[in-house]
């Protein structure tokens, strides 16, 4: 059909379910899937790359990407980017909002497995589940003593939708929870038995300390030397958030002096920053980490929520209607 082909939507992440497809075919929209090299994210992909990719998008399913004003103005016919994903701070939203473009997240579609993930996270650090397999590698069955997250203090750093969905999953725990976040609830936070504390008081108290706010201007860095310095020795940080949050070169001297006594980590500060791969390569090498390459929200079922999340995004901008505001990030569109 001409009215299909008319609306070229181009996927640039793998895993994207044939029930999505489906659904933006059923409105109209020819799907593309990007031919990612072997191994590679769309986040690695050049900017010639992606333009030729693009060049007749008129709506784009993007994943790690960087969503520059330079890449957006020479793509005068794409209206809308959704991010399967939620985080976006590798998107130029005044550029967006200047070229008169919609850019969306999507929304509560990764929230469960994110907060599972921090879960298995504080669960595997605690219980030292990679240093004893490592050992039985080695020859060695010999039996390391864990340390239980039953009945322990947990800190929350960040209380939204993944930071709430932790909050839950703790309650089996018996766990007393304390939270600094930026717009507390304090209704959900008595039914829900946490406790708002300073920064300081979370890093004093806390046996995990799990990483769930945006990465903004304010929370750059947010757990740096001195924030470290604070932990108890026998603590461990959990980040399934952002890696900028972290100042990963003073975690990993911090590591490495037993200052705290471990670390579960989806997320990295080379992931933004080059310059810091070094630090990465070392961090995950230390047995008393336990990492995984940002794969927090990539459960089947995980994706698969956010793909329709992120299509349903794409499909209300090209037929002129409105997406779930709590999804929109910037719509420069024009209005009457």
């Amino acid at each position: 059909m001409s009215d299909r082909a008319a609306r070229t939507v181009v996927v640039t992440q793998r895993f994207f379910d044939e029930e999505t497809i489906s659904y933006l075919d059923a409105h109209g929209c020819e799907v593309r899937l990007a031919d990612l090299p072997p191994g590679k994210a769309d986040g690695e992909l050049t900017e010639e790359t992606l333009l030729q990719t693009l060049a007749h998008a008129d709506g784009w399913i993007v994943g790690h990407a960087r969503v520059t004003r330079q890449l957006l103005s020479r793509l005068p016919r794409l209206q809308v980017i959704a991010r399967r994903g939620v985080g976006y701070e590798r998107v130029d939203t005044a550029a967006v909002k200047d070229l008169g473009k919609v850019a969306a997240i999507a929304v509560g579609g990764n929230d469960a497995c994110v907060a599972d993930h921090a879960l298995a996270l504080m669960l595997a650090v605690n219980h030292r589940l990679r240093e004893s397999q490592l050992q039985m590698n080695a020859g060695s069955w010999a039996i390391l003593t864990g340390t239980d997250l039953y009945r322990k203090t947990v800190g929350i750093v960040g209380l939204g939708r993944i930071g709430r969905g932790v909050v839950q999953r703790l309650k089996g725990f018996e766990t007393r929870i304390l939270a600094v976040t930026a717009n507390p609830d304090p209704g959900w936070s008595r039914q829900h038995g946490v406790e708002h504390v300073g920064l300081d008081t979370l890093l004093a108290l806390s046996d995990v300390v799990s990483l769930h706010a945006p990465l903004t201007d304010g929370t750059r860095r947010l757990i740096d030397a001195g924030a470290l310095a604070r932990m108890k020795p026998t603590a461990i940080l959990v980040n399934t958030a952002r890696g900028g949050l972290v100042d990963d070169a003073a975690l990993l001297d911090a590591l490495k002096a037993v200052r705290i006594a471990g670390a579960g980590l989806d997320v990295y500060l080379s992931e933004s920053d080059p310059a810091y791969t070094g630090v990465t390569a070392e961090l995950i090498a230390l047995p008393n980490v336990v990492a995984t390459p940002h794969s927090g929200a990539s459960t089947r079922e995980g994706l698969i929520r956010t793909n329709r999340i992120a299509a349903q995004c794409v499909v209300a901008v090209l037929e002129g209607r409105e997406p779930p505001a709590a999804c929109v990030i910037a719509d420069g569109r024009p209005r009457a």
